[in-house]
């Protein structure tokens, strides 16, 4: 993010900048007298950058503590993306694990979100996404079974999106997503290593594919003090 700050206040951002490179996440910060000495500049004019690190997630502020640097969230596009690509294009290293896999028959809210009759076959899967590691994520995805013949946990290793294209041609057209602030339930806490009071976000949303059908429904759990989200807004005419 540019910086908004004119003159001497950019100069400090730059230096609160450098100084939180070379600190663990978590650490205190010395405290502002000591940094406007050090720095040779107004406490004022300190504190407005670090009130715009504060804002970009750089810096918590703890009341009656003190400053401490923070962990970046990592910022997903609300777009037409899977977990795997958004992942890799931040740099950092996508992994999945099949946590339930089973074949079943679509109840009828399945098959009303998918488009199918009830008690057609349909395959449900959870998976733990991970990013260098680190729990990201809780995703729970139904597909209709005809489209995905013969698909087995042992296949969900990677990106669900590029082995439908590649195995059963099915791409990726479109889709909806609905964003809300949940609490997570014990077993999806566990699975994110973290406290069942800890605030999450859940996307629930369905894809389309080119032949306007749809072939997914997932319902995600992200880990609210991990993950934010980005939408790009355009104005449609009127």
């Amino acid at each position: 993010m540019h910086s908004s700050l004119p003159g001497k206040a950019a100069e400090i951002r730059a230096l609160l900048l450098s100084l939180i490179d070379t600190l663990p996440e978590g650490a205190a910060l010395p405290p502002e007298r000591e940094l406007a000495a050090r720095w040779n500049v107004a406490r004022m004019t300190l504190r407005r950058a670090v009130d715009e690190l504060v804002i970009e997630e750089l810096l918590v502020r703890r009341h009656g503590s003190g400053t401490y640097t923070a962990r970046p969230k990592v910022a997903r596009w609300l777009g037409m993306m899977g977990f795997s690509e958004d992942i890799r294009r931040r740099g950092m290293r996508p992994e999945s694990q099949t946590l339930e896999f089973r074949h079943t028959k679509a109840e009828r809210g399945a098959a009303r979100r998918l488009r199918i009759p009830v008690g057609d076959p349909v395959l449900t899967f959870t998976r733990l996404r991970l990013a260098d590691g680190m729990p990201m994520a809780v995703e729970r995805t139904t597909l209709p079974g005809s489209y995905v013949p013969g698909l087995e946990a042992d296949d969900l290793s990677g990106s669900l999106y590029e082995l439908l294209t590649n195995r059963y041609g099915i791409e990726l057209a479109s889709g909806t997503s609905k964003l809300e602030p949940v609490m997570p339930d014990a077993k999806t806490a566990g699975w994110l290593d973290i406290p069942s009071t800890q605030p999450c976000l859940a996307l629930h949303g369905v894809s389309f594919d080119r032949r306007e059908r749809v072939f997914e429904y997932t319902s995600s759990v992200y880990r609210g003090d991990r993950y934010a989200f980005t939408a790009e807004l355009r104005m449609t005419p009127s």
